[in-house]
């Protein structure tokens, strides 16, 4: 009987050819190693790439957005200024007119008035002005002082001055009089 012997195997190689094939097999792994490396740097300066644009991105978006803060600021009071400019007019021309009546002023001043409210209520500031019998309101009331009154206790008498609220923040709460328990 006799053996089949492979030339391929290991116990039947060379050392030469042992070497040679262990030469082989690191050439095959070191060229797939550095094949490997190639793409995991081009991936990685991708990444890099990706990063300082995104990063360019969110400063171009805070600096936008520290500029609209700005002109914020710089301009919102525009629209309430125009809103304003017909009440100046209205002054101007009532100033101008040499002898007016009485009566002419009363109706000028009455007509300037309401264009003032209307500004302001275009602008969303609003008149606190509690009617007689409203129950007192420290939020949006101040109480001047306690009178002795035909109505129920902690209840407005009289307003002595309005107040004034810009979208539900209060700039200066009305005064009132209260009525005693």
């Amino acid at each position: 009987m006799t053996e089949n012997h492979n030339p391929n195997t290991i116990n039947d190689a060379s050392p030469e050819e042992l070497e040679t094939a262990l030469a082989a097999n690191a050439s095959d792994e070191l060229g797939r190693l550095q094949a490997e490396l190639e793409e995991l740097k081009a991936k990685s300066a991708e990444l890099a790439d990706q990063y300082l644009r995104a990063k360019a991105d969110a400063e171009n978006v805070r600096r936008r957005a520290e500029e609209e803060v700005a002109k914020a600021r710089k301009f919102g009071i525009e629209s309430f200024a125009e809103s304003l400019l017909p009440v100046i007019d209205s002054l101007d021309a009532a100033l101008a007119i040499q002898n007016a009546t009485p009566e002419q002023l009363r109706e000028g001043s009455d007509a300037t008035l309401r264009q003032l409210t209307s500004a302001l209520e275009r602008n969303k500031v609003l008149a606190i002005n509690p009617a007689a019998g409203e129950k007192f309101d420290p939020h949006h009331h101040q109480a001047i002082s306690m009178v002795p009154a035909d109505q129920p206790a902690n209840t407005v008498v009289a307003v002595l001055q309005k107040g004034y609220v810009i979208a539900d923040r209060i700039l200066r709460p009305a005064l009132v009089t209260v009525a005693q328990g």
